[in-house]
């Protein structure tokens, strides 16, 4: 039986490059978005790829969907919550709801994720929790209100996880991926940069697998990407 990978926030860039490089390397993938429609498209691509159309930020739907995978897949090798929820604006001008509805997606979801996988990986004694963040969780930028919080509050909690799971012999990660990714509307936005600006959805989900794959002498918690001229 292959092993189960369940990846959040399957959108056009690196979700589908996570999707694609788990399935790649013979797992099986329950992939979460609200998209259905793309997830079906992808569904279609991956054999044995489970799409579940999901708003993580929704803890009922969400904890529906973990359910639906368990029941259907079984239990889980690896989690990589990519899902992200983002707004700008300085502290005065951002609705505090927005701030709210950030912090549902990029902390209670991975709280809930890990929830529900943990007991799954402490039982088969090994496994990998993974969420992406962003330069984000290590400095709260002017204008970066409604979402810097939330991407540090995500590193913290994952942090506090790889403490304690780690011994417990699951391995917790955090991805920070400081770069512009190369997605069509990025590439319109930054239209008079050149191809190594960007970062490579291919790239980060290569990241991501060797994460997977490393073995217990030597993990990773804080794993930082970035193109080789990105200033920083």
């Amino acid at each position: 039986m292959k092993p189960l990978a369940v990846i959040t926030g399957v959108g056009p860039g690196t979700g589908s490059a996570l999707v694609r490089r788990f399935q790649h390397g013979g797992y099986r993938v329950a992939m979460l978005a609200r998209n259905a429609e793309r997830l079906q498209a992808l569904a279609q691509e991956c054999p044995d790829a489970l799409a579940l159309p999901c708003d993580v930020a929704q803890a009922d739907t969400l904890n529906a969907a973990l359910a639906r995978i368990e029941a259907e897949a079984g239990t889980c090798s690896v989690v990589v919550h990519n899902a992200v929820g983002g707004a700008f604006g300085n502290f005065l001008d951002i609705d505090p709801a927005v701030l709210d509805a950030n912090f549902q997606v990029n902390v209670m979801a991975l709280l809930h994720l890990a929830r529900w996988a943990a007991p799954q990986m402490k039982a088969a004694g090994c496994g990998t929790i993974i969420a992406t963040g962003n330069t984000s969780a290590l400095r709260g930028r002017a204008h970066f209100a409604g979402f810097a919080p939330t991407k540090a509050a995500q590193r913290i909690l994952a942090e506090s996880m790889a403490r304690e799971l780690g011994p417990q012999g699951i391995h917790v990660a955090y991805l920070l991926i400081d770069a512009v990714i190369d997605l069509p509307w990025t590439r319109r936005r930054f239209a008079d940069k050149p191809d190594d600006f960007f970062i490579r959805p291919q790239d980060i989900a290569d990241e991501a697998w060797h994460l997977v794959q490393q073995p217990r002498s030597a993990w990773s918690f804080l794993t930082e990407v970035r193109p080789f001229k990105e200033s920083w």
